[in-house]
């Protein structure tokens, strides 16, 4: 019998938001750990919002403020990974603008 996925209590979540004509830069929108981060990814994927790992990412990220923008030392990093999520919207939403 197939034991059930453990929840990891030390994983951690950030949440980015970006609105390019308005924000300069990302800002965080939701942070946690253990159950808090399970809960932001959870909620994620119920929504359909992309889910990135990568663990130095978010230990930066985690060190800032709600609403606080992320710091230009990891611009590069963040702009890899909305872009490629830009590019899989765009490939997998229909003419209409619907989820294919």
């Amino acid at each position: 019998m197939k034991e059930p996925k453990k929840k990891n209590p030390f994983r951690q979540a950030v949440a980015l938001h970006y609105r390019p004509k308005v924000d300069r830069a990302p800002k965080v929108t939701a942070k946690g750990a253990g159950l808090v981060a399970e809960k932001i990814i959870e909620l994620a994927k119920k929504h359909g919002i992309p889910i990135q790992e990568d663990p130095a990412l978010v230990q930066i990220l985690a060190q800032l403020d709600f609403y606080q923008e992320i710091p230009p030392s990891v611009y590069g990093v963040v702009a890899e990974i909305l872009a490629f999520i830009y590019r899989m919207n765009q490939k997998y939403r229909s003419p209409a603008g619907t989820e294919k």
